[in-house]
């Protein structure tokens, strides 16, 4: 039996792939972190499934509810918010599968920048103005941030950054971004993403934070910076698809 790592995307049901939709059809066990979860996005679980919500549980008793499952013969359906390779404990969880002979496979998922980006309608890498992205989260009451990756850092790049697990410290991180983005630069919060209460803050590094501190968000909302983001970005046009470009055809 196999314990399966889904991404379940931003929360809208139908956003996960085909490919999850028949593995939690297919599980006969559930376990999924109900914060930030649709609860439609389990309806696509078998009618009879054990669901699990592990928002209260610690490492250790989600590995011990995994094994046993496996011992019992049964696959689980082990959803993660947006994709299993950003901020998912993927790492952690697998070591301990493998640990206890446990075998796992993993099935990607729509991340939370990208879901915000299509609301938004934004490309976050515009020909000649920006080409890299750097997701990135902070630190708070939680895991250390490693030296090399201070915020400061990124900025110097003037990337398109897409901050996670931030919206508490907005209007620290904003002022920290101003020196190498300008105060005028465009900051974008989305709340909840492609949910029924999605909800999104348009501003500037000098206004973000009196927005979101007015709108009282305190989680579950992505923070992107850049000159990207402008609602008219001022830019080049991609060179693969430039009129100019000598282009040859295959002849039959």
């Amino acid at each position: 039996m196999t314990v399966h790592f889904i991404g379940a995307g931003p929360g809208a049901a139908d956003l996960l792939t085909v490919r999850a939709v028949n593995l939690l059809r297919d599980s006969p066990v559930c376990l999924y972190a109900g914060t930030y979860l649709d609860p439609e996005v389990l309806a696509h679980c078998a009618p009879g499934a054990e669901l699990v919500d592990t928002q209260h549980l610690d490492l250790d008793r989600i590995t011990e509810l995994l094994v046993r499952a496996h011992g019992e013969g049964k696959d689980v359906a082990r959803l993660c918010s947006g994709d299993p390779s950003l901020y998912s404990a993927l790492t952690e969880q697998t070591r301990r599968l493998d640990a206890r002979g446990v075998p796992w496979d993993v099935t990607p998922g729509v991340p939370a920048y990208a879901a915000a980006a299509a609301l938004l309608g934004a490309e976050l890498t515009v020909p000649e103005l920006v080409q890299s992205v750097v997701l990135t989260r902070t630190q708070a009451r939680s895991t250390a941030m490693p030296e090399s990756e201070a915020l400061g850092n990124f900025a110097r790049t003037r990337a398109t950054l897409v901050l996670h697990l931030a919206i508490t410290r907005i209007r620290v991180l904003a002022a920290e971004l101003v020196a190498e983005y300008g105060a005028d630069c465009p900051a974008v919060v989305v709340y909840r993403a492609s949910r029924p209460e999605q909800l999104i803050l348009r501003g500037t590094l000098a206004d973000i934070a009196d927005r979101v501190e007015s709108a009282g968000l305190r989680q579950a909302a992505v923070v992107l910076v850049g000159r990207a983001l402008a609602t008219t970005p001022i830019c080049a046009e991609s060179h693969l698809y430039d009129p100019r470009r000598e282009r040859h055809t295959l002849s039959g």
